[in-house]
């Protein structure tokens, strides 16, 4: 096994929007002929948008030539606050890793890129969304549950 982790292109597009539609999948627990026409067309869209703009990295992870994982961090701006003068946060997405390649480091060390990445632009404020699989992990790293955030789900969106 001889593993790779590759910086995204834009030139990757097809392949991130690929394990996109399959984490999206697996983390919604929906079957396979599920359509994600619209998802796939607008998750396109964004790669080509945010890794050309900088506002996005992502990770490839290869054996050889074989794709077999990714991982993604998207960069934003909120107002500043007191603990966040700058008002700079990024989201951790997209961590993927091809069922024969779990429990083998590759989501760890793809997280420990993304957070680098966002440590070397100064950026502190660090959160993302887990499912149960990857909580274990996330938690191992270092990520505490948040407790005072809270959602208007989508149908009370008028």
């Amino acid at each position: 096994m001889k593993l790779t982790y590759k910086k995204a292109t834009i030139e990757d597009i097809n392949l991130l929007t690929k394990s996109r539609m399959e984490v999206l999948k697996a983390a919604n627990k929906l079957a396979d002929d599920v359509d994600m026409a619209e998802v796939e067309t607008q998750s396109q869209d964004y790669y080509r948008k945010t890794l050309s703009d900088g506002t996005h990295t992502a990770y490839l992870v290869f054996d050889g030539d074989r794709f077999i994982g990714a991982g993604g961090i998207s960069y934003y701006r909120v107002m500043p606050t007191y603990h966040n003068p700058s008002g700079n946060k990024v989201y951790i997405m997209n961590m993927y890793a091809n069922p024969d390649y779990r429990r083998m480091g590759i989501v760890m060390k793809t997280l420990e890129l993304l957070v680098a990445d966002a440590k070397e632009k100064g950026i502190k404020a660090i959160s993302l969304e887990a499912t149960d699989m990857g909580r274990p992990l996330y938690e191992k790293f270092g990520f505490v549950k948040m407790n005072d955030e809270m959602e208007l789900p989508e149908h009370r969106v008028v």
